[in-house]
């Protein structure tokens, strides 16, 4: 029970804004992003929403048009104290609005559009109405930050009229609908994850998972009945089994080195990062997690089926294919998801061997000699490094949502195989 509420404790942040990825109110001007890069919408529609926002953003250009003439008739005192001010706000309503009419098009995918989600624009319209200051009076706490409306400041200017509009007329300006965003899922990102959805970053992690496996799988098995039918009790065994027990608590960033050392720098698998770099190397961290669940599930298939199977004249590699193995199934796919769930969520061994931060989707036929993104990769990268940390969080949550799935989902389809598997071999 009180892992159960610890689990509910630490995923329903994860769920509750991850969900925020795919479900969330959609902005004229993300619906303008979409089928400016996706084709996707209706653009007769498209351009009466786009009208209609115009018609409630023109009096903020006006506005910011009218100042700009004023200003340059202004006091030189004057109009040294407005004009970094005004600079600010103009470069914050074009983050909220995107470039103004007659403006030149940036070069940056991002600049093209203003915000595309309606809490995200509220945030942007905080930005523009007040100017944030820190203030450190109080000697006991690390600064208090406080909001200072601009408004006043521009007091008796042309640009009055701006808050007033970005305050009372956002809404109309913005035109927010509910948007269900599923391709979130398999859309490629656009600038850096400014745009679009996560789909290299969930098609690179199962080509790693999946590569890793059918690497790791044929191995842990065959060390595994070797172990248990035909290596004899003694040194060589004692040495064996202490091998995998120290492969299994080797640091995983250790296993990324030992990738980069070995299979790119020494039998150069790949001329850099690859996935085939990446799955090897993957494929030796769970090894021993394999190997452990194959022998356990062996030695629990009872020694009468040997012994039976022996006694009717099978010999033993036949023992071991027809009696053994599919007694053995449930364990060995067990141990094998849940190996599967580890290799998709590490980071550490990828980052070195596989992993990139921006990337497109990787084809079948160039994956392994092809570096690809990766959701633990990229989603502790976005966290850390990325230049806009606060306006990707749902990109950072929808990936975080996305990994705990894929992993969850691993785990479950190990419990329904192994119940299925069990039910066949009990008739």
């Amino acid at each position: 029970m009180l892992l159960v509420s610890f689990l509910f404790f630490v995923l329903t942040p994860i769920v509750v804004r991850g969900i925020g990825a795919y479900v969330f109110k959609g902005t004229v001007e993300y619906r303008r992003m979409m089928f400016d890069q996706f084709g996707r919408g209706d653009e007769e529609k498209l351009k009466l929403e786009i009208a209609a926002s115009v018609a409630y953003r023109k009096p903020v250009y006006d506005a910011i048009s009218a100042f700009e003439k004023e200003l340059a008739e202004m006091p030189r005192a004057r109009r040294k104290e407005l004009k970094p001010i005004f600079k600010s706000v103009r470069e914050e309503v074009a983050g909220l609005l995107g470039p103004a009419p007659g403006q030149p098009l940036p070069a940056l995918t991002r600049r093209l559009y203003g915000q595309t989600r309606w809490n995200r624009a509220k945030v942007r319209r905080e930005r523009v109405l007040f100017e944030e200051s820190w203030d450190y009076s109080d000697k006991n706490s690390d600064g208090k930050k406080v909001l200072i409306p601009r408004r006043p400041i521009f007091e008796g200017t042309a640009l009055v009229p701006l808050f007033d509009c970005v305050e009372y007329n956002l809404l109309q300006m913005m035109n927010p609908h509910t948007t269900f965003y599923g391709r979130f899922l398999t859309d490629k990102s656009i600038d850096a994850h400014f745009f679009g959805g996560i789909g290299p970053e969930v098609l690179g992690t199962i080509y790693l998972a999946l590569g890793a496996m059918l690497i790791a799988v044929p191995l842990g098995v065959v060390a595994a009945i070797y172990f248990q039918e035909y290596a004899r009790e003694g040194f060589v065994m004692t040495f064996l089994r202490s091998c995998v027990n120290t492969l299994a608590g080797v640091p995983s960033i250790v296993f990324g080195l030992f990738g980069l050392a070995f299979f790119i720098n020494t039998i150069k698998v790949s001329n850099g990062k690859s996935v085939l770099a990446g799955a090897l190397t993957l494929a030796l961290l769970v090894l021993p997690t394999v190997i452990r669940a194959s022998e356990e599930a062996i030695s629990a298939v009872p020694r009468t089926y040997k012994e039976g199977a022996l006694a009717l004249g099978a010999g033993q590699w036949r023992t071991i294919l027809t009696v053994i193995l599919p007694a053995a199934l449930p364990g060995i796919l067990t141990g094998v998801v849940i190996s599967m769930g580890r290799a998709a969520g590490e980071t550490a061994p990828i980052i070195f061997t596989a992993a990139v931060s921006v990337g497109k989707m990787v084809g079948p036929l160039s994956m392994w000699s092809n570096p690809t993104p990766a959701l633990s990769w990229n989603l502790y990268n976005i966290c850390t490094e990325h230049e806009a940390v606060e306006e990707i969080r749902h990109v950072q949550y929808g990936m975080a949502l996305t990994l705990v799935a894929l992993v969850l989902a691993l785990n479950l389809t190990a419990i329904l195989i192994r119940a299925r598997v069990s039910r066949r071999l009990k008739g």
